[in-house]
């Protein structure tokens, strides 16, 4: 069998079996089934500290950090401001002489529910469907991948953090009758109503992994010891003598930090005890009225670091889930093993229709990046089919088309700065603090013209675009933490960006929203909208010389088929593509609106470089 009927066979059978399965997945619980909305639905990452201040009064102080890293206090700390250059130390940040990437850790800029609320309509207007909070619980860090507590949003999230403690004090935190809902808590609940009012949903993290060291049952246990109720809900290698000075109590933490205690598991995943407290974490936040109504509840979950936890919990986990809303996403973050080799990760166990509906598809973006924006390690674009049909291959038909299909996140280096650094292995050596070499600079016109021909693919392919935070405003920034700046609004002025966190010679860069690169998300957004075949259609590989530099495929579906053909090169190209469906007549590029004449079924075209079609 040829490559492309291999692609289109394949794709035949997806779109068969997508089409009928929608009526099934809201009648069984459980079981294999993606929601129908996914399909449909372009995500959007919201890193909620750094997204819009929305509540000055209720900003962070160093006393919210007790119990983060890196676990110093610091003189004349303060609130950071949103606009100013992001390398460059500020008053605080210099008494002590630990640099940049100690003191970033430490900064607080305000981010808030009401930041994110008051912008819903710009996401709205963007074409935005569906959202997904990085960790929204309380905890003393930036980016709450520590928790407190998974019953209670972050108090410094919402209108009145002082309230929200005292009302804290007054509950059993193991007892969810005993639960009541902080100001914080009801304007999260506002957020979820205000968005599915505007057809959005809402997808949370669910760090079920670890907690934070702050976390009530941890406290309980370094406590209490060997005589907490909670012993059994960790791994303890020692316990604490107290007839010495030292500290003898050891732990497992994930990925071996101390910061991050990791729940203990058996051949089931994770323990009873802990296992039911997250069951009701889970119908806390899916079903708050209890009323068996999920509508004023989230619409699914994103599991962090889903594979460190034993596959037995997630079925178990997806069971609550179904049970609770029959259309809820689930999505997991499976990526790590074997990364640093030139593999892509083989996710499919997890997505059999009994664990997740899709995973954070980076090995998808691995490949984009060295297709379209690499240097010297480019790859061929028959190589990117072959990677792309390995992957469409691997995983289940259904959940290819649910896939968040990203090129940046909160995990890895900006999209706009990978490329200005385009032979790094996609998410390693990523910042100046890994990497002295890295480049900061912001990405220029070349750059971005790169990242306007993948956002197009991007739009086109099969799977659920994903969207970082900024990355349609024009943002940058290397890996973790540089990738986590203040989101750049149109309302706000910034300093350049002239610091560098080792360096004294940097050149500086104007920092702001970047309009003209919005109106281009903005267009490709509306058109995948407005064309079903672009969301569910089947896809088809079209074959083109690998000298020409041409990537080419059709979308088809019933009723409306496109053809999307890009120029991955510098240089203008005329290039002749066949139109299997149609011998005679003219086609339209919905970007240009530009006529092409289909003759003797092929119609033969002039592409600029890096720029692409979408004929219909």
């Amino acid at each position: 069998m040829s490559f492309t009927a291999v692609i289109l066979s394949a794709l035949l059978t997806a779109a068969a079996s997508v089409s009928g399965q929608a009526s099934d997945t809201t009648r069984v619980v459980g079981i294999s089934g993606v929601p129908e909305w996914s399909k449909h639905v372009v995500w959007y990452q919201i890193f909620p500290e750094r997204f819009r201040n929305g509540t000055p009064s209720n900003d962070p102080t160093e006393e919210d950090q007790v119990g983060a890293w890196p676990h110093e206090r610091t003189k004349d700390w303060r609130i950071s401001s949103w606009t100013g250059d992001w390398y460059q130390l500020q008053p605080w940040e210099k008494t002590n002489g630990k640099g940049f990437y100690f003191h970033v850790q430490k900064r607080r800029y305000g981010g808030d529910l009401q930041g994110v609320i008051d912008k819903l309509d710009y996401l709205k207007d963007l074409g935005i469907g569906a959202l997904y909070f990085t960790p929204i619980f309380q905890s003393p860090s930036l980016h709450k991948y520590d928790a407190t507590m998974y019953h209670h949003v972050d108090k410094n999230f919402g209108p009145d953090p002082d309230g929200d403690m005292k009302l804290w004090a007054t509950e059993n935190p193991e007892d969810p009758s005993s639960w009541k809902w902080t100001s914080a808590d009801k304007l999260f609940l506002t957020l979820i109503h205000e968005a599915h009012k505007r057809s959005i949903k809402v997808i949370i993290d669910g760090v079920f992994n670890h907690v934070g060291t702050t976390f009530w049952a941890f406290e309980d246990v370094r406590k209490n010891q060997q005589t907490s109720r909670y012993k059994d809900w960790f791994t303890v290698e020692k316990w604490d003598d107290p007839s010495t000075p030292q500290d003898e109590f050891k732990y497992v933490g994930w990925n071996g930090v101390p910061d991050l205690p990791q729940w203990r598991e058996d051949e089931n995943g994770i323990v009873h005890g802990p296992r039911e407290h997250i069951h009701a974490i889970v119908k806390r936040w899916m079903d708050p009225n209890g009323d068996g109504n999920p509508e004023d509840g989230i619409d699914g979950w994103r599991l962090d670091v889903a594979e460190k936890i034993q596959p037995a919990f997630w079925k178990e986990f997806r069971m609550w889930v179904r049970g609770i809303n029959p259309q809820a996403y689930i999505v997991g973050e499976v990526w790590w093993e074997d990364w640093p080799k030139d593999k892509m990760f083989n996710a499919a166990p997890w997505l059999q229709g009994d664990m997740f509906d899709a995973v954070m598809n980076y090995r998808w973006a691995r490949g984009a990046f060295r297709f379209f924006g690499s240097g010297k390690d480019n790859i061929s674009a028959s190589e990117f089919l072959r990677r792309l049909q390995a992957l469409l291959d691997d995983y289940p038909a259904a959940s290819n088309y649910v896939l968040m299909n990203l090129y940046d996140s909160h995990d890895t280096d900006r999209m706009g700065s990978h490329l200005m650094n385009p032979d790094l292995l996609y998410d390693h050596r990523a910042n100046p603090n890994d990497n002295p070499s890295y480049d900061v600079q912001k990405p220029g016109p070349r750059e971005l013209m790169v990242q306007k021909l993948m956002a197009l693919f991007q739009m086109t392919y099969v799977g659920a675009p994903m969207i970082y935070y900024g990355t349609e405003a024009g943002m940058w920034g290397g890996d973790d933490p540089d990738c986590r700046k203040p989101m750049v609004w149109p309302d706000y002025t910034f300093d350049d960006e002239r610091s560098h966190p080792f360096k004294n010679d940097r050149r500086a860069d104007r920092n702001g929203f970047d309009q003209e690169l919005y109106r281009w998300y903005s267009k490709l957004i509306k058109l995948r909208n407005t064309h079903p075949v672009l969301r569910t259609g089947m896809f088809e590989a079209i074959m083109t010389p690998d000298s020409s530099g041409v990537l080419a495929f059709r979308r088809a579906a019933a009723g409306e088929q496109c053809v999307v053909v890009l120029n991955n090169t510098w240089i203008t190209k005329r290039i002749s593509i066949p139109i299997l469906y149609r011998q005679n007549g003219e086609l339209t590029d919905l970007l240009s609106l530009k006529k092409f004449i289909v003759s003797d079924g092929s119609v033969t075209m002039t592409i600029e470089g890096k720029s692409g079609v979408v004929l219909q």
